[in-house]
């Protein structure tokens, strides 16, 4: 469980829908292109902490293309803890040479000091001066991230070890920055974000 004494928003990630190539498993192999707005790049980092706009649909600028899966009103924002990036460096090593891996899992918000286990579905995150996120539920990975991460089992990892990283509503619209400390609130306290997504691959 990570440490929730001091938690932070280390970097803010954002993109645009862009066509990504997807090989069927299956039937005809030729590859075909989708739209997904999967690719991120950083936008405000501890280096350089721009201030960005959140709305109740996410962050200014930030784009997705299939709104049952991100995007809308209870997956505005996709946060993810920097301490799951040295798992997916260690399963794929062409992401061992990056410094940061920020924005590599098709997140907006890159977390330090919070994680599934210590976080509750209805929690508060009050992020820096003015933001006020509900976590809604965990993230569960689709074909496109397969894609992104150059693998067909890259989804299956993630459901297999936990690191869904979650997503959040926005209860009160505000400008964020990297290196803004993030505070908890908490709500109902009934299920985990762990515990709903176990529960979801349960289902």
């Amino acid at each position: 469980m990570s440490d929730q004494k001091n938690p932070q928003l280390i970097a803010i990630c954002a993109g645009k829908v862009t066509p990504i190539l997807i090989r069927r498993e299956h039937g005809d192999k030729a590859p075909h292109r989708v739209a997904s707005g999967i690719h991120k790049s950083t936008i405000s980092t501890l280096g350089s902490p721009a201030l960005i706009s959140c709305g109740t649909l996410g962050l200014t600028d930030d784009e997705q293309a299939d709104l049952s899966v991100h995007g809308g009103i209870d997956k505005a924002v996709y946060c993810y803890p920097t301490e799951h990036y040295d798992f997916w460096k260690n399963a794929y090593p062409w992401l061992a040479d990056q410094e940061h891996c920020f924005g590599v899992v098709g997140e907006n918000l890159c977390t330090q000091g919070l994680d599934e286990s210590s976080l509750w579905i209805g929690d508060l995150l009050e992020v820096g001066q003015e933001l006020i996120l509900r976590v809604t539920k965990p993230r569960e990975p689709c074909y496109k991230f397969n894609a992104k991460m150059r693998s067909n089992i890259a989804a299956k990892l993630m459901m297999q070890n936990g690191l869904s990283g979650w997503y959040a509503a926005v209860v009160q619209e505000g400008s964020l920055k990297a290196g803004d400390a993030i505070r908890v609130k908490p709500g109902p306290r009934d299920i985990t974000v762990a515990q709903e997504y176990q529960r979801l691959l349960r289902d």
